[in-house]
């Protein structure tokens, strides 16, 4: 069974009925709590994976606050108008992003996938991709 409704409004998602969200560059994004999934009204909760070598496009959210988790493996997370600051980030880090703030996750491994627990307070997200800034060759 894919999803478990109970008299009380909790929704379990089971593992293989996460819903495949649009990639971002080659972050492959699978959620878990969405509108479509749950019915959730005011929060969306996502795994987020980019493979070795690879990251994100460059991006920003207009309408949410976003939170990370990093559950495994290293990266950077680039940040600032241009995407010049660029923090290093690992399995156990948690990173808040405000609303309008230019962002881009790298996966620095060779090897070992970057994955990322993401969530935001409201279950439609609108997402500007940005192409003049930011890492482009992965």
């Amino acid at each position: 069974m894919g999803r478990q409704d109970f008299n009380d409004g909790i929704v379990i998602t089971k593992s293989g009925n996460l819903e495949v969200e649009s990639s971002s560059g080659a972050m492959l994004r699978l959620a878990g709590v969405s509108e479509g999934l749950t019915g959730s009204t005011g929060i969306h909760m996502a795994i987020a994976t980019v493979p070795p070598g690879r990251c994100s496009t460059a991006h920003y959210h207009v309408n949410c606050e976003s939170a990370i988790y990093v559950l495994s493996g290293d990266g950077l997370f680039l940040t600032g108008q241009q995407l010049e600051t660029s923090e290093v980030i690992s399995a156990g880090d948690f990173i808040f992003v405000p609303p309008n703030t230019n962002h881009q996750p790298v996966n620095s491994s060779d090897n070992q996938n970057l994955i990322l627990i993401v969530a935001r307070n409201t279950p439609v997200e609108v997402v500007v991709e940005l192409e003049d800034v930011g890492r482009r060759d992965c």
